[in-house]
């Protein structure tokens, strides 16, 4: 056993006692005591620092002077976590090693050994990410027991990395592949995630929990997964930043699947250098962008202008007149910055809206057989459908499982007439964006990301037709959200895209939108919308 620092044993052993959930524990309400106590534990303030605002290199910079320690940042998230997340149901446990995982960050930073940018920083997973010494669920019960044996390949990156593995977020249960009309944000493990603006209001796609904690501040970044939406727009509607990088970047291994052609993890944050930095971390800088293209450090941390800038605006007016409205402000202003704003129809959108979702029944089959058999629960999607019709607590939101049903039941993927439509999806997702960028000599496709947050609702499900993530998802193109408005109380977000491997060059982009629009406000936690707000 390896002689631990002095200084590192006494700070656990100073701070352990405060951990804010109790060890794998649910992140509980706060316990009573005096006002002031409760009100200090919802502040944003912590080592001179605003949580709401502050980036990760301003911290690394306080760390690396000595006037702020991971310790002391981490400890301040499990006390917003556990004075603040009973209002939004964001987080579902805590890690009973964050503190130390803290207090090591803190030694290194002492010695000059630091790992990275994210050393030291606290980071929250989407449950459907295995990790190691805490439960995996995807948000079911058949998935609630011991842990996976192994950490996903994306948390020991994070862990190699110095990042404080914080704990774990709610999801839409499966990532929202079980039932025909599920509610988002809802899963019987941790019941339903709130839009923190506003309370009533749904959080969006299945990566709702890590979007919903970041937009309350109680983690500097978060991981989502998406399969088509589930980072971009939960990010939208909670006034967040979230990036579904390229395909192949980061891991998938270790990740509960819905598809191999097109499920991806990604970082989410209040702000896109977080963001880029977070994926420097993630996945091999190489993979991320072009020959001669920025770093991700530089791409994000130092924004460019937008002058002379082409992007291609897809205005998808589906999504409403106020949605539009917002649209048409950004272009104005994006325009004055200087960018040459056109506007755009991507073709081919009905076509993939047909094949893409029989594509997905076909390799969720394939992929959840693969991945059950690494746990301790139902062996096969047969099993799993079995245990969610004898176990009443599966069925307590909406009680479908159709889609289970019909992955069952479709081709495999070594049928011909699955591999024609994969090959068919792939063709023509790409090619709507590739020959609109190279039509209209764009440097990026911009669309909104989301509709107003709509009334979560277990017995109608969501309202949420949004084709705007579709092309970049399916193309396996990575897509970007960034703040752009509100409709009343209600965040909405620009949906930015661009080609293969641009990851780098659309999160130059991302902070130069970022700066010019600076919409980003801090959520008032309001019961219910005011009169008359859409949806």
């Amino acid at each position: 056993m390896k002689k631990r620092s002095m200084a590192a044993l006494t700070a656990i052993l100073v701070v352990a006692p405060l951990v804010a959930a109790a060890p794998g524990g649910r992140a509980g309400a706060a316990e009573s005591g005096p006002g002031d106590a409760a009100r200090s534990a919802e502040s944003t303030l912590v080592g001179g620092v605003d949580l709401d605002t502050v980036t990760i290199p301003a911290l690394q910079a306080r760390m690396n002077r000595g006037s702020l320690s991971s310790l002391k940042l981490t400890l301040a998230y499990l006390r917003r976590i556990k004075a603040v997340d009973p209002r939004i149901n964001a987080v579902l446990r805590t890690s009973p090693t964050a503190l130390r995982q803290a207090a090591a960050s803190d030694l290194r930073h002492r010695l000059g050994k630091t790992r990275g940018p994210l050393d030291g920083i606290p980071v929250l997973l989407k449950d459907n990410v295995n990790t190691r010494d805490m439960p995996t669920t995807a948000g079911s019960l058949a998935l609630a027991g011991s842990p996976p044996d192994t950490d996903a390949d994306l948390v020991g990156r994070l862990r190699a990395a110095g990042a404080v593995i914080l704990g774990k977020t709610n999801l839409s249960e499966w990532a929202n592949f079980r039932a025909a009309k599920p509610t988002s944000g809802w899963s019987t493990v941790g019941g339903q995630t709130n839009n923190p603006y506003v309370l009533d209001r749904n959080p969006c796609g299945s990566s709702s929990g890590s979007a919903a904690a970041l937009a309350a501040s109680l983690a500097q970044v978060a991981i989502g997964t998406e399969t088509d939406g589930s980072i971009v727009c939960p990010a939208g509607m909670n006034g967040v930043v979230g990036l579904k990088p390229s395909l192949g970047v980061v891991s998938q291994s270790g990740v509960v699947p819905i598809s191999a052609e097109q499920d991806t993890a990604g970082p989410m944050a209040r702000n896109v250098i977080d963001a880029a930095l977070t994926l420097s971390v993630l996945g091999d800088p190489d993979t991320v962008r072009a020959a001669g293209a920025p770093s991700l450090t530089d791409a994000a941390g130092r924004p460019g202008t937008l002058r002379g800038q082409r992007i291609g605006l897809w205005r998808l007016p589906s999504l409403g007149a106020e949605v539009d409205a917002l649209m048409t402000g950004t272009a104005e202003r994006l325009r004055a910055a200087g960018a040459e704003v056109v506007e755009v129809v991507m073709p081919y959108q009905e076509r993939l809206a047909e094949l893409e979702f029989p594509a997905l029944l076909s390799e969720f089959h394939r992929d959840i057989d693969a991945y059950l058999p690494t746990r301790g629960g139902p062996r096969d999607l047969a099993e799993l459908i079995e245990f969610n019709r004898t176990h009443p607590r599966e069925q307590t939101c909406f009680a479908g499982q159709e889609l289970f049903e019909q992955a069952l039941a479709a081709p495999p993927t070594t049928d011909p007439g699955y591999r024609a439509m994969r090959a068919e999806l792939t063709d023509l997702s790409r090619r709507s964006i590739d020959e609109v960028m190279a039509a209209h000599d764009l440097d990026a496709i911009a669309s909104p990301a989301n509709p107003p947050a709509w009334t979560t609702d277990c017995a109608r499900g969501d309202n949420d037709v949004i084709p705007s993530s579709t092309p970049a998802a399916v193309a396996g193109y990575p897509s970007l959200s960034v703040p752009a408005g509100f409709v009343g109380e209600l965040p909405v977000g620009l949906l930015l895209m661009a080609g293969d491997r641009q990851d780098a060059e659309l999160l130059s982009l991302g902070a130069a939108v970022e700066h010019r629009l600076n919409a980003w406000r801090a959520p008032r936690y309001l019961p219910s919308a005011p009169p008359g707000t859409s949806r």
